[in-house]
């Protein structure tokens, strides 16, 4: 009991295929395993990912309790930043990558209008526009209707640390990939020339 604790009924049981033991009756117990079951591997993954998933969200919440408005508020609000204020600050080709960057956040309110079957321009407008009527307001998309709402009076919330998360991780990836890209451009104009190429064109 010193070393392995103390339960009031350890026992296995079968279930299907497999034997699985159960401890119950811990005093101090802070460990739990959750039983899933399905009809075929496919649908117990897709259970498994959605467990992961709402126990993440929870660690995340309590690790780090800040949260922006959802529904595609912020990346409709950060564009309008990036594009009306950021991109004045900067001259020359910065411009460019501002203008890219800020193109790129849209990628999630137009992800939610595929998925909700409305079409992207007019719902982007519609979002752009309702947001710049009041910037004071968030300004997401309602997946239902396909109109603009405010996430907050909704209860529509996105963790901060999730955000920043994608955003840093979708930065980095995309360096990357240019990064290569450049290499692989450098490489290719350094490569010396076949003489039988050389030949064939004389």
């Amino acid at each position: 009991q010193d070393m392995l604790g103390f339960a009031d009924l350890v026992y296995q049981e079968t279930l299907g295929e497999d034997a699985f033991t159960f401890v119950e009756g811990v005093k101090a117990g802070k460990s739990c395993t959750i039983l899933v079951k399905g009809q075929n591997p496919h649908s117990i993954a897709q259970v498994k990912d959605a467990i992961r998933d709402g126990l993440r969200s929870v660690k995340n919440a309590i690790d780090f309790p800040k949260l922006v408005a959802g529904a595609g508020a912020l990346e409709i609000a950060a564009h309008k930043h990036l594009t009306s204020v950021v991109k004045d600050s900067v001259n020359g080709r910065a411009k460019l990558g501002v203008q890219a960057f800020a193109d790129a956040l849209l990628i999630i309110p137009k992800a939610l209008a595929e998925n909700s079957g409305f079409d992207l321009q007019d719902t982007i407008i519609k979002l752009q526009e309702a947001y710049q009527r009041d910037p004071t307001n968030p300004v997401g998309l309602d997946v239902v209707s396909g109109e603009p709402i405010h996430p907050e009076k909704l209860g529509i919330w996105d963790g901060l640390l999730v955000k920043k998360s994608v955003m840093h991780l979708s930065t980095v990836l995309a360096s990357q990939l240019l990064l290569v890209d450049e290499m692989m451009r450098a490489g290719r104009g350094s490569r010396p020339k076949d003489p039988n190429m050389a030949s064939m064109e004389d």
